[in-house]
């Protein structure tokens, strides 16, 4: 079957609302004053986890707030189209027909430019559900089976993926409760086979199995080697793992190995006892995962960023500049590098630090890291962070998303709001990879480094593994003196890359961890 990213999108937007709607939101006024701000449609589903006080409107006071944020905020305000906000794709004002209404109206004023590998500039701005957004970016938690689901193939004309695989299970979820591993592929979950179709009923039925409310049961059915298992679980509310670690002996050396997936609130306390038990372990070089980390908080990845380089490193230089349109250039600010901790707790509806200890240092002068298509937004504030000191950053992997932007996001009547408010540079003032970091390609956005392809025949920190195993023989031949990229047999590749080509599989995360927060904690 193929699955839509679009539908994806918003399925997993409303699902994650039916689960977390209950939820209150704080008392954080609006940030915009705006134009009717929460001025709720009594049919707007959310209305009610809005997080300062509502009064009664429509459909249509909603979309007059929008469009004055939108103006207001948006860092191509310039190049928003023509749009009539009475057209019927917008205008749906019934519980049923509500949030596609004002989802698709805020799609129609993002810019339609394009970048220069032909992909659209803004793909990355999107709207969620206020108190799914909160539970999941501040508390760590999600609904479903604990699954990153991989597809092989991604049609970019049709917006289809074909070839259903597991890439990660999450500690503690439903399916590592059952049993389930990085590798197996499935062939039919609660009796749905989930093989290339066209019958839109059954593409909607396989969305709403894998991307489930908590309490559902089915009965998977996967592929592992040469045996079939089938596995019953029911879903539930998982909190995210945010963080792997070890530490690999090469060659009599100490190399350090962090899988890091999403910059959560909750990641930095896995994030420093990584560092503290490299540090005692003797490291002297990291290869850092990142192929699946979408992104999330800004701070989170400039704390990671000083954890690897070190006060020294860092010698005042800032980890990112953030910049916003004309409208708003008092807002331009630099963004340092993190060394205290954090330990980011949710007051009112805002994060507020508990902690204001030293972050642990490797300190070192150069990085491995793997990436992805998937490797988006914060995730690559950390590569270009590094590069603007001067660190030594080292891709293997495929190109990265290119989002060299991110957002505060503004609730409105329950809804919280993202379209890109600012670019992010580094200290050398370098911020344009909107087609990605190349890993060893040329031009601005090439890196030093491999092609490889997610090998989902190893798990994750086996150094057989095709990602990792290129990231030490490239070391390898460094430390020889020689740097040289290994055969692409070991990359589990047919050809090198180029700036814009397509990953070969794609793990597909929410839109909540794709993207670039800039809001910092309250210390």
């Amino acid at each position: 079957m193929g699955i839509s990213m679009r539908r994806v999108r918003a399925f997993t937007a409303a699902s994650a609302c039916v689960v977390l709607g209950s939820c209150g939101g704080g008392s954080d006024a609006p940030r915009v004053a705006g134009v009717d701000a929460q001025t709720c449609s009594p049919n707007n589903p959310m209305r009610g986890d809005a997080k300062s006080a509502t009064r009664a409107g429509t459909l249509g006071t909603e979309k007059a707030w929008l469009r004055d944020y939108i103006d207001r905020d948006y860092l191509w305000y310039r190049e928003v189209p023509s749009v009539d906000a009475s057209a019927a794709p917008y205008s749906n004002d019934t519980a049923n027909g509500f949030y596609a209404s004002i989802e698709n109206y805020f799609d129609a004023l993002l810019t339609p430019a394009i970048t220069a590998s032909g992909k659209r500039k803004d793909q990355f701005s999107f709207t969620y559900p206020t108190a799914a957004w909160d539970a999941l970016i501040n508390g760590g938690s999600t609904a479903g089976w604990g699954v990153e689901w991989h597809y092989d193939t991604v049609d970019s004309t049709t917006g289809t993926m074909n070839g259903i695989r597991i890439a990660f299970v999450h500690d503690a979820s439903p399916a590592a409760d059952i049993g389930l591993q990085r590798g197996d592929r499935l062939v039919s979950i609660d009796g749905l086979f989930a093989s290339a179709t066209n019958d839109p009923t059954q593409y909607n039925a396989l969305l709403d199995r894998l991307y489930p409310a908590a309490g559902r049961t089915v009965d998977f059915v996967v592929q592992r080697g040469a045996a079939q298992l089938t596995r019953r679980a029911t879903s539930a509310n998982v909190t995210l793992t945010t963080t792997r670690y070890r530490t690999l002996d090469v060659g009599g050396q100490k190399v350090g190995y962090l899988l890091f997936n999403d910059h959560l609130a909750n990641a930095e306390a896995g994030l420093t006892a990584a560092v503290d038990s490299m540090n005692t372990a003797g490291v002297r070089d990291l290869v850092l995962d990142l192929r699946y980390n979408g992104g999330g908080y800004l701070y989170i990845a400039s704390q990671l960023a000083y954890m690897i380089a070190g006060a020294g490193a860092i010698s005042g230089r800032p980890f990112e500049q953030t910049i916003f349109s004309d409208k708003r250039k008092a807002e331009n600010e630099i963004a340092a590098f993190e060394s205290r901790s954090c330990n980011a707790a949710a007051s009112n509806g805002r994060l507020v630090c508990t902690t204001n200890t030293p972050l642990p240092t490797l300190a070192l002068q150069r990085v491995y890291v793997l990436v992805s298509g998937n490797t988006c937004s914060a995730s690559e504030a950390i590569v270009n962070g590094l590069r603007g000191i001067d660190i030594d950053v080292r891709l293997i992997g495929s190109a990265t998303c290119g989002k060299p932007y991110g957002f505060f996001g503004q609730d409105n009547c329950g809804i919280t709001y993202f379209p890109i408010e600012f670019q992010g540079v580094n200290a050398k003032g370098f911020g344009d990879y909107a087609d990605g970091f190349v890993p060893g390609g040329g031009g601005a956005s090439g890196v030093p480094g491999c092609a490889a392809d997610d090998d989902l025949d190893h798990a994750l920190g086996d150094t057989t593994e095709g990602q990792l195993a290129v990231a030490l023989a490239y070391r390898a031949s460094i430390d020889a003196g020689a740097p040289a990229c290994p055969p692409l047999a070991m990359a589990r590749r047919t050809a090198p890359l180029a700036a814009g080509s397509e990953p070969r599989g794609l793990v597909f995360k929410p839109p909540a961890l794709t993207n670039a927060n800039g809001r910092m904690p309250a210390r």
